[in-house]
């Protein structure tokens, strides 16, 4: 066994603690990473207290995951000592399903091995994630990380970028067409630079004036503040695509009636009750209210590839584990640009 130290928290809504545990020696296909950063996503704080159903403890949150290869099994072939790898929100999954097959692992049928908090087929316990100094996985569910980019703000790429990459891409968004991102934080200010990075002409949408300037620096044409009716409403019926990275409570139906005749509405955030939808606001002009998660490893591979070519990383804090508390508490009160990263030397072990 390697043993292990990260952080990790013990109860519902506690405070993370150093934790020691082991990870499992590497079999045949599986690589070692010494983690160098992991990004502090929004779900670690929902999963560490317990919000989205019961949480399992001890819990070492953490799927935002880049680091260098130690170790490789005797059967490994895609990745060799001294690498760059990245773990992302899932680290296994059944193999045989259709999804699997179609390289949709985030979906597959009989549930994905969560990166923590899930049941370890090969210990018998628990998935442990990336607030820790070292993960073992099977190299078919580790990332290549192109030595071209910043590796602390390639981290949040494993989540934020790849849940705005895949829809932007899958509804084909680019050149010629207007697209509207709803929320500019972890996801929003991704989806910002894609869509920008892609072609398409971009308004990004905020409640908050006072972040006008950044997202013009991040690549929006326009920005339109949500709670001015005058100026949403002359943006009415106009955007083919519009993306909504918005976990608060909002108006769906307002961003609706932005859409043209065919035009989608695709949710990525994870607002924690049930968004109102006026069916008046989906059959006037065919409209589309669709959602996405993530992406299967193919594809967040292509995003990763894609960010080293066009020098793409996310905006981020970064920080010791030291400071985990504070911010779980300003990434709540969204008081971050735009992700916070932690710095694994920190943890020690």
């Amino acid at each position: 066994m390697i043993h292990s130290h990260g952080y990790a928290a013990m109860k519902a809504k506690g405070a993370l603690e150093p934790f020691a545990f082991d990870r499992r020696d590497p079999g045949p296909s599986d690589v070692v990473l010494q983690i160098q950063y992991c990004g502090v996503c929004h779900s670690d704080i929902h999963q560490v207290n317990s919000e989205w159903g019961p949480s399992v403890y001890p819990m070492v949150p953490g799927h935002e995951i880049v680091g260098r290869v130690t170790r490789t099994g005797s059967a490994a072939k895609k990745f060799a000592v001294g690498d760059l790898a990245g773990v992302g929100v899932f680290v296994d999954s059944c193999r045989t399903c259709a999804e699997c097959a179609a390289g949709q692992e985030h979906f597959c049928q009989s549930a994905p091995i969560w990166t923590y908090g899930a049941p370890d087929k090969h210990t018998g316990g628990i998935t442990y994630g990336g607030y820790s100094n070292s993960i073992v996985v099977d190299e078919a569910y580790a990332l290549r990380i192109s030595p071209k980019l910043d590796l602390a703000a390639t981290a949040p790429l494993l989540c934020a970028g790849i849940t705005t990459y895949s829809p932007l891409r899958h509804w084909k968004v680019g050149p010629g067409q207007k697209t509207g991102v709803v929320g500019l934080g972890g996801l929003g200010h991704m989806a910002l630079k894609f869509s920008h990075s892609f072609g398409a002409y971009v308004v990004q949408f905020t409640t908050s004036i006072s972040k006008r300037e950044d997202a013009l620096r991040l690549g929006a044409d326009e920005v339109v503040l949500s709670k001015d009716e005058k100026a949403m409403q002359a943006h009415a019926g106009s955007f083919d695509f519009i993306i909504d990275a918005v976990s608060a409570p909002h108006d769906v139906n307002i961003l609706l009636s932005l859409l043209k005749r065919d035009g989608h509405l695709v949710l990525v955030g994870l607002p924690p009750e049930p968004l109102p939808v006026a069916a008046f606001a989906l059959i006037t002009g065919r409209r589309s209210l669709s959602g996405s998660m993530i992406g299967g490893i193919g594809e967040t591979q292509e995003m990763l590839d894609y960010c080293a070519d066009h020098g793409i990383v996310s905006d981020i804090e970064l920080i010791p584990i030291q400071k985990i508390g504070e911010a779980y508490e300003r990434t709540i009160r969204s008081d971050v640009k735009y992700r916070f990263v932690i710095d694994a030397a920190s943890i020690g072990g």
